[in-house]
């Protein structure tokens, strides 16, 4: 009888461990010490270089990596990238993660854009599918051809189609 109680204790314990992990997963933006004030990520490790590798953009700061809102894009600083971002989308998972590993290059900001939410968005800028990304200018005026980063999800691959 407590072999069997032990074996329904550690089956619910792996169960509910399963189950955190995947919420983790799903909603990367939990963590407390990867928020700035403006309920955005910023990263201060923003990845220039002087050999000229591709992706790389002169500034004074870092570049960011901020939620969407309706302010962000007139006061972003640099050139703005839209990524429309789902968090049911292994590939946008992908992407999301890759930039907050390496940072976003100082004069760029990238936009996260909650693909499912917004819709009118989605129409304007002609996007049709997640994991795209478009340059805009401060007043929203799309800049040139979008970018789906579905096939070779990393932040490397949308530097190098975009800057």
């Amino acid at each position: 009888m407590n072999k069997r109680i032990l074996a329904v204790i550690v089956a619910l314990a792996v169960i509910v461990v399963a189950a955190v992990s995947i919420l983790a997963a799903q909603n990367p933006n939990t963590s407390a010490d990867s928020t700035t004030s403006n309920g955005g990520l910023s990263n201060s490790e923003g990845s220039t270089s002087s050999s000229g590798e591709v992706g790389a953009v002169e500034n004074d700061r870092a570049g960011d990596y901020v939620d969407y809102s309706d302010s962000v894009v007139a006061d972003a600083d640099g050139r703005v990238f839209l990524f429309f971002h789902a968090t049911w989308c292994p590939q946008c998972v992908s992407i999301d993660e890759d930039i907050k590993a390496k940072g976003v290059p100082s004069g760029v900001t990238i936009v996260k854009v909650d693909y499912d939410s917004n819709q009118d968005l989605r129409a304007e800028y002609g996007v049709t599918q997640q994991t795209t990304f478009v340059e805009v200018d401060s007043s929203g005026k799309k800049l040139q051809d979008n970018f789906v980063a579905y096939s070779d999800p990393t932040l490397q691959t949308v530097l190098n189609a975009l800057l």
